[in-house]
């Protein structure tokens, strides 16, 4: 049952994005349905359960459900077991039990970044690597390693959170975690955001202040190559740690052009050992379904593991 096909879900704060993944990783059938989050748990669950009926409807050989979903999921039995309040009241839900219930099928979930970054592991710029850390930088800073192929989630689910690592580019920053002086603070979409408003300029997103780094602008290029150096050290120690084959960086920044780039690798130089400096730090390559690939072979995987 393992290689068939897999109902997969990429379930997130704003939307919810569903469909078939082939045992050839091609996904087909794909919808993608607001959240709704403010409407709470029981009406994402009949929306999901909803969507993934849909979809078995087209795809009746499907034996499996993989859901990769915001918040910390306990890796046994795929319920949340702590959420930030992007979707209220889902701290507690029993999230794959409630769609296994729903659908007759076994279901597994996994959080949404891991499942991304199990998803580039195997099908994108980490395929045939032994080991991979992917380092998501957008909204938040999030992230995944995986080695011979299974994401690590850690003792207690929380393995990844990659932004709130401590940088210098950071001190005195209060970071979404009720902290200080994290990574998040200063390398992710809106504290980039923030800091070019604090330093007097007006833009609407980071898209704009890339694009007015690239041509020059002082500002601009300060806070972008500041945000972008932080993720770089953060990596270059990360490799220090845990010795990937390589690094994949995915997110809404790695988007921003040549100088987030090069201030990457320059942060990364600031801080990796000289073993590890010359591993590649490469943009992802598997796309906007990458967290339905990893979430249908999270639910492969976990369905080999338990025989069914």
């Amino acid at each position: 049952m393992s290689k068939g096909q897999v109902l997969a879900v990429d379930l997130g704060g704003t939307k919810i994005t569903a469909g078939v993944v082939g045992s050839d990783g091609r996904v087909t059938g794909r919808r993608t349905i607001p959240t709704g989050a403010q409407r709470g748990p029981e009406a994402i669950l009949t929306d999901l359960g909803d969507v993934l009926e849909a979809l078995r409807a087209d795809a009746p050989e499907a034996r499996l459900i993989g859901i990769g979903s915001a918040g910390v999921v306990d890796p046994q039995d795929g319920s949340i077991l702590s959420a930030t309040d992007a979707i209220p009241g889902w701290t507690g839900t029993p999230l794959a039990e409630r769609i296994s219930r729903r659908l007759g099928l076994p279901a597994f979930a996994l959080n949404d970044v891991h499942a991304h970054a199990l998803g580039e592991a195997r099908h994108g710029a980490g395929a045939d690597r032994a080991s991979m850390l992917m380092v998501a930088v957008g909204t938040g800073v999030g992230g995944g390693f995986v080695e011979h192929g299974r994401v690590k989630t850690g003792a207690r689910a929380v393995a990844g959170h990659v932004g709130h690592v401590p940088v210098p580019e950071a001190a005195g920053l209060d970071c979404t975690c009720g902290r200080s002086g994290h990574l998040e603070a200063v390398g992710s979409g809106p504290a980039i955001l923030a800091a070019y408003k604090r330093g007097g300029g007006e833009a609407t997103d980071t898209r704009e202040i890339a694009a007015r780094a690239e041509a020059g602008e002082e500002l601009a290029r300060e806070v972008l190559t500041t945000g972008a150096r932080a993720v770089g050290r953060t990596v270059g120690a990360l490799l220090n740690v845990l010795d990937p084959e390589i690094v994949v960086l995915s997110g809404g920044m790695a988007a921003a052009g040549e100088l987030w780039w090069s201030s990457v690798h320059e942060g990364v130089g600031l801080e990796a050992m000289d073993r590890v400096a010359d591993a590649p730090v490469v943009p992802a390559t598997a796309g906007a379904e990458a967290a339905l690939l990893g979430a249908a072979q999270y639910a492969r995987d976990r369905a080999a593991d338990t025989a069914i």
